[in-house]
């Protein structure tokens, strides 16, 4: 009973992960186009989503360690092993390992998008603060002497 429970776990678990995915997909591109509300809306889908996602994690852990087996990959093993439906366990939990690992390939993506887009901003704001100069070489391939320059709002 304990197989066939863990089984319907991870089969319910198929369209929340699809539905993150899509929607880290949708962040990326709302995030190049800096589109706020659309920002605004996906966060909070992608928290509900995350949120079922832990929890049904927790009850598929809860129940391997209720039979006394590890909570991973070795533990879902072996109940398997001992399972009448241990081949569509392991071939479910495979399908579903790999869209959660297509989601964080996805959120890591996002992640450098937005590190990449904050130093952009950093560095414009340096440049209208009259933050420090940039780095400059001259013709005999040493630093320039540069004058400190203007922020903009004084030139």
């Amino acid at each position: 009973m304990h197989d066939t429970t863990l089984l319907q776990l991870i089969i319910d678990d198929f369209a929340p992960a699809q539905q993150l995915l899509e929607l880290l997909q949708s962040e990326y591109l709302a995030l190049h186009g800096r589109d706020m509300p659309l920002l605004e809306e996906i966060l909070a889908s992608k928290q509900a989503l995350i949120i079922l996602l832990e929890q049904h994690g927790r009850k598929r852990s809860e129940i391997l360690a209720s039979l006394n087996l590890p909570a991973d990959r070795q533990g879902l093993e072996q109940l398997a092993s001992q399972s009448s439906v241990g081949d569509r366990l392991l071939s479910q939990s495979d399908v579903l390992t790999d869209l959660i690992a297509q989601c964080h390939a996805a959120n890591l993506k996002n992640g450098q998008s937005i590190r990449i887009q904050q130093a952009a901003t950093a560095n414009q704001l340096k440049i209208l603060t009259g933050g420090e100069p940039p780095a400059l070489y001259d013709a005999s391939g040493a630093f320039a002497n540069l004058q400190k320059p203007r922020a903009l709002s004084q030139a």
